[in-house]
């Protein structure tokens, strides 16, 4: 059901955006590399993290890694990855799926600079069957995302 809410929300926002869905699944980012033919820094990876009382959505280059250093000088704290469950709760996406689109909460958004290195980026699109092609700075504008810098590359 929740590539039908990325679906909805896509109809409203970004009509000409088709969501793209595969046979195999794309639920880590190697396998979505493989699946969409790009390389793995390409795959937008969303990543759903809790730092103190908040609930929040980074959204980075497949290939970076986190810094809680940096993270908490922008954020404010230290992250706390959310659990399988509690990642379907606040998006409304299974891990593997999940997108900043149609979120089930409404929760900001952060992109990672590591995104601008690319034109074209590869996010999920709700499941780990799904994804969709788009500029980055189109990404984070549909989604209100702020552009932060808090990963090292990978």
């Amino acid at each position: 059901m929740t590539v039908e809410t990325v679906r909805a929300f896509l109809a409203t926002n970004a009509p000409d955006i088709e969501i793209l869905e595969t046979d195999v699944s794309t639920a880590t980012v190697d396998m979505a590399a493989k699946g969409h033919g790009v390389q793995p820094a390409q795959i937008a990876k969303t990543l759903s993290l809790r730092i103190k009382d908040r609930t929040l959505l980074i959204v980075a280059s497949g290939t970076a890694r986190l810094n809680n250093r940096k993270i908490k000088d922008v954020l404010g704290g230290k992250p706390r990855m959310l659990t399988a469950d509690e990642v379907v709760t606040m998006t409304g996406h299974p891990v593997g799926g999940v997108c900043p689109f149609g979120l089930a909460t409404p929760l900001p958004v952060y992109c990672d600079v590591s995104l601008k290195a690319f034109d074209e980026v590869v996010p999920a699109a709700g499941s780990a069957h799904s994804a969709l092609r788009i500029d980055p700075t189109r990404m984070a504008e549909l989604v209100e995302a702020e552009w932060v810098d808090v990963c090292d590359a990978g």
